[in-house]
């Protein structure tokens, strides 16, 4: 009977030791039967650029605001890769752990956060491997004059905690809703492909004709991935108004989506 507004920040934090767990037994189960094992953190966003690379840089001639296209794409990537590997795992974050849920309590909400958390200690790795070809970049190519980082690069950890609260409060509502609806699971990765396609990570935000790019800034990754390219490279549009936007939509998206989870997680295991 407890009302479905109500968030058990008292059981989450005596259900500490569970969620390092879960974080752990999320990462490592990843990959764990594969051949190339942890590998696959550094060669999927990599693979990725390559194929943009080539199509979009070399074959269309894509535009990339005077930015070495390889670099362009891979700093998009990066972040969106976190935000579409959260988003993804914490939908189905419920459906796969029916196992669990029926047999033992603990507050819900700590297997979408644990997700959360174990995606980001691979986008530390996938970032790590940016970084060290961006100082390649930077330092040993002509290139490099190119690049100049902005002082807004000392913004970019609370960049990535918008990432994390917008797939996170998205995620949590599309867990509500394939309780019932399993067909959100097939529709989920179409939406993500659309969704990567109208973000400016394989073109420039300065792409899209002046009139349209209002439609552009409601996207709330948009605003995230021109604010990374231009802290690191200093190229970009910094747009205020489309960053206070993408913010306000990620507060509303994540607190709707833990209310909605909290209603539905009264129920699930019944429907589920």
């Amino acid at each position: 009977n407890r009302s479905w507004i109500y968030v058990d920040w008292k059981g989450l934090a005596h259900y500490k030791d569970l969620l390092v767990l879960l974080v752990q037994r999320d990462f490592i189960s990843k990959y764990k039967q594969t051949v190339l094992g942890p590998a696959w953190f550094f060669l999927q966003p990599l693979m990725t650029t390559m194929v943009f690379f080539i199509i979009f840089g070399k074959a269309v001639r894509v535009p990339t605001d005077g930015v070495p296209p390889f670099l362009f794409y891979l700093c998009g990537l990066i972040p969106w890769g976190y935000f579409s590997q959260t988003l993804n795992a914490v939908s189905f974050s419920l459906s796969s752990n029916t196992h669990i849920l029926g047999k033992v309590y603990f507050p819900r909400l700590i297997i979408p956060l644990a997700v959360v958390f174990s995606n980001l200690v691979a986008f530390g790795i996938q970032l790590a491997t940016f970084l060290l070809f961006y100082l390649v970049f930077k330092f040993f190519t002509p290139t490099g004059a190119l690049i100049h980082p902005s002082p807004v690069l000392l913004l970019f950890p609370l960049l990535i905690l918008q990432v994390a609260l917008l797939a996170l409060g998205v995620g949590l509502w599309v867990a509500a809703l394939t309780v019932k609806y399993r067909d959100f699971h097939h529709l989920l990765s179409f939406v993500t492909q659309i969704w990567m396609y109208a973000t400016p990570i394989i073109y420039p935000s300065s792409l899209i004709p002046q009139k349209w790019r209002f439609i552009m800034m409601l996207n709330p990754m948009a605003p995230i991935i021109e604010l990374t390219r231009f802290a690191f490279f200093g190229k970009g549009l910094l747009n205020f108004n489309a960053l206070a936007s993408s913010l306000l939509i990620t507060v509303i998206f994540l607190v709707v989506g833990v209310l909605v989870f909290n209603k539905v997680e009264r129920s699930f295991i019944d429907t589920i």
